[in-house]
């Protein structure tokens, strides 16, 4: 019997941020614009890696605007 284990998952880290103008829609926080990099993993073995650029809430991290 073979068991094949299908672990796909994807991680985002902030590389730097700086603050930025506006608020959140959401919550009311302040924003900031941040350098993201996306990484996506095999069963916990990295493969494919995306950086990119996002405006994002300082209190509750919620994504407002992506520039990918």
């Amino acid at each position: 019997m073979v068991c094949f284990c299908f672990l796909v998952d994807q991680t985002r880290k902030v590389r730097q941020s700086k603050p930025a103008a506006g608020i959140c829609s959401r919550c009311g926080g302040g924003a900031s614009v941040a350098d993201m990099k996306t990484a996506t993993r095999f069963c916990h073995v990295p493969f494919y890696w995306k950086s990119w650029r996002a405006i994002m809430c300082t209190f509750c991290g919620a994504i407002l605007r992506s520039y990918r």
